[in-house]
């Protein structure tokens, strides 16, 4: 029965990490998603935020909220007429997802308690993410690395992902940072 008890204990001690990870991951896909539907798809939320809600598919994990701290607002000029939404993870970690309904934007910031570089590399590589986005260039500056995208459904739409350019890097600071924008000139 002891050994029984052990190897349960171990299995629960390996299996817990893999599931934060998961979580992890599908707050992240969820943010972007959250990010397409607002920008590309406004009937989603124009008549109230159910509908978006619903499409992005975290249920209860996403939440709207009044505020969030300065560092996870999007760059001065995408200020208005903002909405945040908090993606709540893991206990200690997780992702804010900006929108506005007056430009066509996102921004979504994620930090914690978690490496989130693994997760946001194993999300960048995935087929889905492949699929609707396409790679435009890379640049490094200092430990972290920035890489546009944009979106294969309209290629209007682009995207801004910066994060460590390798695991285990500082968890005291926002870990990415997404700038989306939709380009309405000409």
């Amino acid at each position: 029965m002891r050994n029984v008890f052990i190897i349960s204990a171990a299995f629960l001690a390996f299996a817990a990490p893999a599931h934060a990870q998961s979580n992890m991951e599908r707050g992240f896909v969820g943010a972007l998603r959250g990010c397409v539907e607002w920008v590309l798809n406004p009937a989603s939320w124009a008549e109230g935020s159910g509908p978006f809600v619903d499409r992005v598919g975290l249920g209860d994990q996403m939440g709207a909220v009044e505020r969030v701290e300065e560092v996870n607002l999007p760059p001065q000029p995408l200020r208005k007429a903002n909405h945040y939404w908090r993606i709540n993870s893991s206990a200690g970690a997780g992702y804010i997802l900006v929108v506005s309904d007056q430009l066509p934007m996102c921004h979504i910031t994620g930090g914690g308690d978690i490496d989130l570089q693994p997760v946001v590399e194993r999300v960048l590589m995935s087929p889905e993410f492949e699929s609707q986005w396409e790679r435009v260039e890379s640049n490094s500056h200092g430990d972290m690395i920035s890489t546009v995208f944009r979106n294969r459904q309209d290629s209007k739409f682009s995207m801004i992902i910066s994060r460590a350019d390798r695991p285990r890097q500082r968890l005291d600071r926002v870990q990415i940072l997404a700038t989306a924008t939709y380009d309405i000139g000409d």
